[in-house]
């Protein structure tokens, strides 16, 4: 069988037309091949992304548990729906007690989640209550004159402290304050003792 191969392949020589015809097919193949590459990485196939398509995030949570204290008919721990304000949570506490000072918070604000709601009292004179009581300043209401009273403070501390929580919202607890800048451990507890929510 090879020498009947051998004995064909050397009676048939190729023509010229044929070696051409079969080097343009080649140089044909390898432009296509060519041409199919480069589009496939070239990104032309990729699937376009929408800049402006709506990107789905984790849901608020449904309810909120928010602690309602001071001048209100019954102090305690409430749930709320998401997008409640503190009128609704004070609304659940009995509403104000006669002795309340509407004025000594934002009834419109929306809550958060956690968040202590604090309903002030009227003062003797009918005025509002001031921000301290008991000899202890309430770091929620206080306003920079009344921080300046406290050991450590000066007027630079007592502004920071107001500016943090009025972009922070109130203050969840006393150590708290350790997130104002140039407060320390020290200084907190230097001034802990006359400091109250």
């Amino acid at each position: 069988m090879a020498e009947w191969y051998t004995a064909i392949a050397s009676t048939e020589k190729p023509s010229r037309k044929k070696l051409a015809f079969a080097a343009a097919g080649g140089v044909v193949l390898i432009a296509l091949t060519g041409a199919v590459w480069s589009n496939a990485t070239s990104g032309a196939g990729d699937i376009a992304v929408d800049a402006n398509a709506i990107v789905p995030t984790a849901a608020p949570a449904a309810t909120l548990i928010v602690q309602v204290v001071g001048a209100v008919a019954a102090p305690g721990v409430y749930e709320l729906p998401s997008g409640s304000r503190v009128l609704d949570a004070i609304d659940l506490a009995g509403g104000l007690s006669d002795s309340a000072d509407p004025a000594s918070l934002n009834l419109a604000r929306i809550v958060d989640d956690g968040e202590q709601i604090l309903v002030g009292e009227m003062g003797r004179a009918g005025g509002t209550s001031p921000a301290s009581t008991n000899n202890r300043i309430n770091i929620n209401r206080a306003t920079t004159a009344d921080l300046e009273g406290l050991p450590r403070i000066g007027p630079a501390l007592a502004e920071r402290i107001v500016a943090y929580r009025d972009d922070n919202g109130p203050f969840p607890s006393v150590d708290a304050l350790l997130d104002v800048p140039g407060i320390g451990q020290l200084t907190l507890d230097g001034m802990r003792d006359h400091l109250t929510l």
